[in-house]
Order: C-alpha cells, then structure tokens, then sequence
C-alpha cells in the first residue's frame, strides 16, 4: 500500500518562496522522525513538487534562489510538476527529474507494474549484452596484444647476452685495476679530507684571532668609558659633597643664629635681667613667689633671691602701705633700707 504525505504550502505570492522552504524542512523532519522511530518502510520515497499553469509572474516563486537551494539539498529524489509543458523554472533544473504536468508526476510516481516489469527486463537485457560485448572487445584486444608481444626466450636474450659479455671481461686482472683505482680516490679523498680539516682548522683560528682582537677592543672600550663614568661620578659626588657641606654650613649657621636669637629673647623676658637690674625676688617657703604685700604675714619664712645669690629671712609684718604718687613713675626701693624694708636684711 502507497502512502502519500501532503505538506501544504504557498504557490504564488510575495511569501511563496518561504512557505515552500518551510515544507521542504518540515518534509524533512518527519522523514528523520520517522527514521528515529524505526518507521523508515512507511516512508515516502519520492517528492512532488507541483501546481497548475499560470503566468511567468505566477511562477516566479520557484524561480527564487532559496527555493532551489532547498530542492538541491532534499534527502529524497524529488520530481518537478510545475505549470504545463511549456512552463520552465529554475526548479526543474534542480529537480531530478521534470514532470510537464502534476498528472504526469503522479504517473511517474506510481507507474503500472507490468510496464515498470517489462522496462527493468529491457533494461536487464540491454545491461547484459552491454557487457557480453565489453567483454568481448577486452578478450579480443587482448589476444591482440598476446600476439604482440615476444616470447620469454626473446625477452630473456638480450639481457642473457650482456650478462654473459660482462663475466667474460670480468677477470682477476680487471679487479685488481679496479681495486688500485679505489685505493688511489681513496688517497686522494684522504688527502682532500686533511687539507680541508686543516683548512677549517686555520680559518677558525683566524676567526678566534679576530674575535680576540674585537674582544679586546671591546674591553678596552669598555673599561674606557666605566672609568670616564666612574670620573664623571666622582665629579658628581664631590660637587654634591661640596654643596652639602656649605649647605649644612648654612643650616648650622642659621641653627646657630636661631639660638643666638632665642638666648637674646630669653635673656629679655626672663627675670634674672630684672635681678640684674638691682631688683630681688621673694619667695615663700614652699618656693611660691609672693607678689603683693598682703601676702606676707608676720614670722612668714621667706626666701629672697637677688642677681648674685639667694638669702633667707623672716617677715615681721607688713608695713603700711605707700601713698601713690601723682606724678611720675615709680621708683623701686633701695636695696640699703628704707620705708617699709622693716629687718628683711637683719636676718
């Protein structure tokens, strides 16, 4: 029983070319399912690809190039029934085989059994005695040349007459000349051989002499400009070494008028000055200076520190209090005595 698979597709129209590519490949799927499945006898061994006449213009979808690619590339023998006799395409050239009509494709696809009998006998037939007569020629072209050809014996005898000339001039006497003459190249080889060897000997040397040579110049060359570095160096590091050195003679310079500068402001904020200048500072015991008058008490330990020295002394009690001046500044106290001195020195 035949089955038939129909894949439907567009014929005609600006989308045509892709819809038949499309049932190019879903033909091709189901075969290979159906391969995959084991349903390889169920399938269909021949394509159809057909529709009715029409104009160029109606048929140009299979002329487009896709469209005949995927014919070209069909896993299955595929038959061309587009349009009637007279209408041409691109796809019947692909095809393997044009149909002038969709009817003759269908009866080409399932032809009557006994005419398909008899052609596959014509055709057995006409293979057969097709090749009866091949083999015929060949037989004949072959007792042609057997009869060319010559015999073993007159091939044999010109190659037996060399052979047989050859062993009557090889002699002893040949042999020997021959064995002289090897000896004598091998000689000569020898003698090739050791002026080569002490050819390659020289030149290599003269190689090695060069080379010394530029290896020497190469060294002095090098030394050369090392020591030219190492002078320039030196230069470097004694021009540093110099600037170095007036540079810390600066620093030590501006250090040493820094101090000089900061022992000059000491020695102006700083009270020995003022001691200097014939003034004393009085301290408590505990070694608080004592800074008014009011706070000095009578039998208070004192100490009282003048430029030269220090001495101690006991406070009797404060003095009255000093009636301020209307003019002028003030002038500090002698340092023999006076109002309000008391016996600070009598201690």
């Amino acid at each position: 029983m035949t089955s038939v698979l129909l894949v439907p597709c567009k014929v005609q129209g600006e989308d045509s070319p892709e819809s038949i590519v499309r049932a190019f490949g879903r033909l091709e799927r189901w075969i290979a399912a159906a391969a995959r499945d084991g349903r390889a006898d169920d399938l269909s061994q021949l394509t159809i690809l057909a529709r009715g006449g029409g104009s160029l213009e109606d048929l140009w979808s299979f002329n487009e190039e896709i469209v005949v690619r995927a014919a070209a590339e069909s896993m299955v023998p595929l038959i061309s029934a587009v349009g009637h006799e007279t209408d041409v395409t691109l796809i019947d050239f692909a095809a393997d085989k044009r149909a002038p009509t969709p009817t003759a494709a269908a009866e080409m696809a399932v032809p009557v059994r006994s005419e398909l009998l008899v052609q596959v006998d014509s055709l057995a037939r006409r293979s057969l005695a097709c090749w009866q007569r091949c083999q015929e020629a060949r037989r004949t072209e072959l007792r042609a040349a057997m009869r060319a050809l010559p015999s073993v014996e007159e091939l044999f005898a010109l190659p037996r007459q060399r052979l047989d000339h050859a062993c009557a001039r090889l002699t002893l006497q040949t042999l020997h000349t021959r064995v002289a003459r090897e000896r004598q190249q091998l000689a000569l080889l020898a003698q090739r051989s050791r002026q080569c060897l002490r050819h390659g000997m020289e030149r290599r040397r003269e190689r090695f002499e060069q080379l010394s040579l530029r290896l020497a110049a190469a060294r002095f060359a090098y030394a050369n400009a090392r020591r030219t570095q190492i002078e320039r160096a030196r230069e470097r590091t004694l021009a540093l070494f110099a600037r170095a050195k007036l540079a810390a003679t600066a620093l030590l310079q501006n250090r040493a008028a820094r101090v000089e500068r900061a022992e000059r402001l000491l020695a102006a904020v700083s009270y020995r000055g003022v001691l200097a200048r014939g003034f004393a500072l009085v301290r408590a015991s505990d070694g608080k200076p004592l800074r008014s008058a009011a706070a000095v008490t009578s039998g208070l330990a004192l100490s009282i520190e003048f430029a030269d020295g220090r001495v101690r002394a006991t406070a009797d009690g404060p003095s009255a209090p000093a009636a301020p001046q209307s003019a002028g500044p003030a002038k500090p106290p002698r340092r023999g005595g006076g109002e309000g001195q008391g016996s600070l020195f009598g201690a």
